[in-house]
């Protein structure tokens, strides 16, 4: 939850004290950085270096307060084309060194200018170091940044934070997806139909798998398997998103239903925690989560490791060195995290369907695991023979 009051320049917003409170008592007092208010939220760290505008715009970090990793944040400034959604969807923003002047050919404004367009209260100037290994060793929790007016004695700001909900048992993917359908044409010659079931999904997505001849319809994230296969699609596919998986039934029943009928399937991050759900697995929340560009996962299928681009906190509790018998047949860890062993693929060994933990459309993170895509395209080769 937001709330801000907008000054005459973000610039000079940053001369106002601002104050960041974590629900263990904590505080870090800096600069308001952005809009001036207040706002709360989980404060969970990202650590690429780049790719701010695109974190931001992600619909899976809604509800969240975002540190950046990166000491100087904003220097190539705010543009019109890296925008993953229609809106920023970070409940709060942390950085230590936001740049005075941005330098970017591309650049339309700052990013504190669009910070505080958008109502997105910050807070600069502040030990992002100490912050960042702090929350890696109590976890990521519940905090407040409060500003201008807002700002009220430490124990009174403590206990609002305290109140505030908590992730585990949030359910958000329908507050940020779409709620009308629609349709992102195949670029050049149309191969696939694929219906993608958005839960929080970021522009890129259908556009990478356009880019592979694919007419991608995107569906609500309350579609039925009515709605699915009104499209008559080649392919299903399930998107990111936020909140916690445990809560999310509905997609869970839907995805049921489209392993029922063997349609080639691919899901990601969040629709890997529902593929795990409908296999029969558990989920459970990270102590953290992983968060950024940066992040390295094997390819068990390969043995190839791959950098990726993360974004969750919670993860799938299924067995990494065994096969497990499921009702759709046998499954197994196609992909695991080198720094924790966190489970980051799922496949099933009898139907075409398969899921990552994280985000191969690499927006903005590196392109290792492009590949993803073309394997769900192969999967609709091999049905369709």
């Amino acid at each position: 939850m937001t709330t801000s009051t907008r000054g005459s320049s973000s610039q000079r917003n940053q001369v106002l004290p601002a104050v960041l409170v974590l629900e263990d008592g904590r505080i870090f007092r800096g600069r308001a950085y952005g809009a001036v208010g207040e706002t709360f939220g989980e404060a969970v760290f990202s650590t690429g270096m780049t790719g701010y505008q695109e974190t931001l715009t992600d619909p899976s970090y809604d509800r969240q307060i975002v540190v950046a990793t990166a000491p100087q944040i904003g220097n190539t400034g705010w543009n019109d084309e890296d925008d993953e959604s229609g809106r920023i969807w970070v409940s709060g923003y942390v950085v230590r060194d936001p740049a005075r002047v941005p330098s970017n050919w591309r650049a339309k404004r700052s990013l504190d200018d669009e910070l505080e367009r958008q109502g997105v209260v910050g807070i600069s100037g502040i030990d992002t170091r100490a912050l960042t290994r702090h929350l890696r060793e109590r976890g990521s929790m519940r905090a407040g940044i409060f500003s201008g007016e807002a700002a009220a004695p430490d124990a009174e700001l403590l206990e609002r934070v305290q109140a505030q909900p908590h992730m585990k048992g949030a359910s958000l993917y329908e507050e940020v997806a779409t709620q009308e359908a629609y349709v992102v044409p195949a670029v050049g010659e149309k191969r696939f139909t694929v219906a993608a079931i958005d839960l929080g999904i970021k522009g890129m997505t259908p556009h990478r798998m356009a880019e592979r001849g694919i007419e991608v319809h995107v569906l609500p994230a309350t579609a039925t398997a009515d709605d699915v296969y009104a499209v008559d699609p080649d392919g299903v596919f399930f998107s990111n998103g936020p909140g916690d998986p445990a809560t999310a039934d509905g997609p869970v029943a839907l995805m049921t239903a489209v392993l029922e009928r063997g349609t080639p399937l691919f899901g990601i991050c969040f629709g890997n925690q529902i593929l795990g759900r409908a296999l029969g697995f558990g989920t459970y929340k990270l102590k953290y989560g992983h968060r950024g560009i940066n992040q390295p996962v094997q390819d068990r299928t390969t043995g190839k490791v791959e950098v990726t681009a993360h974004n969750h906190g919670f993860a799938v509790d299924a067995p990494l060195d065994k096969v497990s018998e499921t009702r759709f047949g046998r499954a197994e860890v196609s992909h695991v995290c080198l720094n924790d062993d966190v489970v980051e693929g799922l496949q099933l060994l009898d139907q075409p369907a398969f899921s990552v933990q994280y985000h191969p459309e690499a927006a903005a993170g590196p392109h290792d695991a492009a590949y993803l895509f073309d394997r769900f395209v192969s999967l609709m080769e091999g049905q369709r023979a």
